[in-house]
């Protein structure tokens, strides 16, 4: 039966402020526990963008940026332009490009996966409706709800607007979607353990 390895609710994310000032992010689920940002093997995080500007470089790391909330995005990445303006479409692109944001109307919300690039893949899913999960020993899934309601197998597992859970092999069962949900499947078979100390 389904049960929610790590539940992570919306409201206990501490917000941190960009270096370059044009937004906030607050991470959801990283691994390997207690990684920051200069030694995750994945990064899954919500970033509220106030205005437009560069991003920063991640070298070796790839990411995945979903709009949530907003008019969009235009992203230009290595000279070539990106209109990202429906929400809930996934845009893949190199985290070590050259990359810069033009807003389109005004502030937005958008779900940000990385993933060191030799050490972890990812992939974002968008669903609608309900689903069986079944993730695989070396998958992690983080799954969100990005409108709605979502509920796992368990009775009484919950997730409202923005709720997360970290979901692991052991996990497999019926997960119900009234709304919107994101479903973050990260493989990291070389994940490595938490470095003494952190």
């Amino acid at each position: 039966m389904i049960s929610a390895s790590r539940v992570l609710r919306a409201d206990d994310r501490t917000a941190t402020l960009w270096k370059n000032g044009g937004g906030v992010t607050r991470e959801v689920a990283a691994g390997p526990d207690g990684a920051g940002l200069d030694d995750f093997t994945w990064r899954v995080s919500l970033a509220e963008v106030a205005r437009g500007g560069p991003f920063s470089a991640f070298p070796g790391v790839d990411r995945i940026i979903t709009v949530v909330d907003g008019p969009g995005m235009e992203l230009t990445v290595d000279g070539t332009p990106h209109t990202i303006a429906e929400p809930y479409r996934p845009f893949a692109f190199p985290g070590d490009a050259e990359t810069t944001c033009r807003l389109l109307g005004g502030p937005l919300v958008d779900l940000n996966v990385m993933t060191r690039r030799t050490r972890a893949t990812a992939h974002v899913r968008i669903a609608r409706e309900g689903f069986r999960l079944d993730p695989r020993p070396a998958e992690r899934v983080v799954l969100i709800a990005l409108a709605g309601t979502v509920t796992l197998g368990e009775p009484g597992v919950s997730l409202g607007r923005l709720d997360a859970a970290v979901l692991r092999d052991r996990d497999a069962g019926a997960v119900g979607v009234e709304g919107v949900a994101a479903v973050v499947t990260v493989t990291a078979p070389t994940d490595p353990p938490t470095p003494p100390g952190r």
